[in-house]
């Protein structure tokens, strides 16, 4: 699963606008996206990650995402690079 990916990551970008900056910049190597994250947070995202195509995967929850992330808040994106 996903979260695994995110703990055995190199370094991890979290946040939506941070997330972009780092897909058009960085050598991303996957987007994580939460799967009850407002469509419209992500929208942007999503869009910036299949033009560079980057590979998508998708976790349950934000707030899952955000602990695994060590944040204390939910994560709607998360960019990964490994």
């Amino acid at each position: 699963m996903s979260y695994e990916k995110v703990l055995q990551a190199k370094q991890v970008i979290v946040g939506t606008k941070q997330t972009v900056k780092a897909l058009k910049t960085a050598n991303v190597d996957e987007l994580i996206i939460a799967k009850d994250a407002d469509p419209i947070v992500i929208e942007k995202v999503v869009q910036v990650a299949n033009d560079m195509n980057i590979p998508i995967n998708q976790v349950d929850s934000m707030k899952k995402l955000g602990k695994v992330c060590g944040i204390e808040v939910g994560a709607a994106a998360v960019a990964v690079i490994y």
